[in-house]
């Protein structure tokens, strides 16, 4: 299973420093998605990422930031910029139903499916799924390894992502608590030993 984390949607301290040590500690792919912020403020944050990591990040809605910056990743959403015609990094994509999941997935390197379970950072976010309709998509092959659960992933729930044929899990909420450094690190270790298990028992 993999963990990819994306970001919290506003700016806060020690965001930067923060990254750099989810990355030290192996993080794979972080989305960087700040509904609200300008292109000059991400840049700022991108600015304070150390470049060997610069490779594991995706940009959301800033397509020739991303560019210019020679970042991993690109990310589609809606009614914002289509990555550049020569992009040739990760492509991801935000999917709401089933039918999204089949459309994109022909164009995406990977997509996010949400709600899965119900929202954490955004209370009034609930799952759209059932378990049962997941493990059928599972089943008919519309949910495979290239698949990321999103919406409501938390350690505990982690197990049944992977029981429900999910290639990996997006975290958020789940995994920036109150903002500071010991609170995040403690809940990514939490994701990883999850992760872990979840491979372990997939053996």
């Amino acid at each position: 299973m993999r963990l990819i984390a994306i970001s919290w949607p506003s700016f806060f301290k020690e965001e930067a420093s923060i990254i750099n040590a989810l990355f030290e500690q192996g993080l794979s792919v972080l989305h960087i998605r700040k509904p609200e912020a300008s292109e000059a403020d991400v840049e700022k944050l991108v600015a304070h990422i150390r470049p060997e990591f610069h490779d594991r990040l995706t940009m959301h809605y800033f397509a020739d930031l991303a560019e210019r910056l020679e970042l991993g990743g690109y990310h589609l959403s809606h009614g914002h910029a289509p990555a550049p015609d020569e992009w040739e990094g990760r492509l991801s994509a935000s999917c709401h139903s089933l039918t999204e999941v089949q459309t994109m997935l022909s164009k995406t390197d990977y997509v996010f499916l949400s709600p899965v379970f119900d929202s954490i950072s955004k209370h009034e976010y609930k799952s759209g799924f059932s378990t049962d309709e997941l493990i059928k998509a599972h089943d008919r092959g519309i949910i495979d390894r290239r698949v990321v659960a999103l919406g409501g992933v938390t350690p505990e729930s982690m197990p049944y992502v992977s029981e429900m044929g999910f290639g990996g899990a997006a975290v958020l909420g789940g995994l920036w608590g109150d903002l500071d450094y010991e609170t995040v690190m403690g809940n990514y270790w939490a994701f990883l030993n999850c992760e872990m298990m979840c491979k372990a028992n997939a053996v």
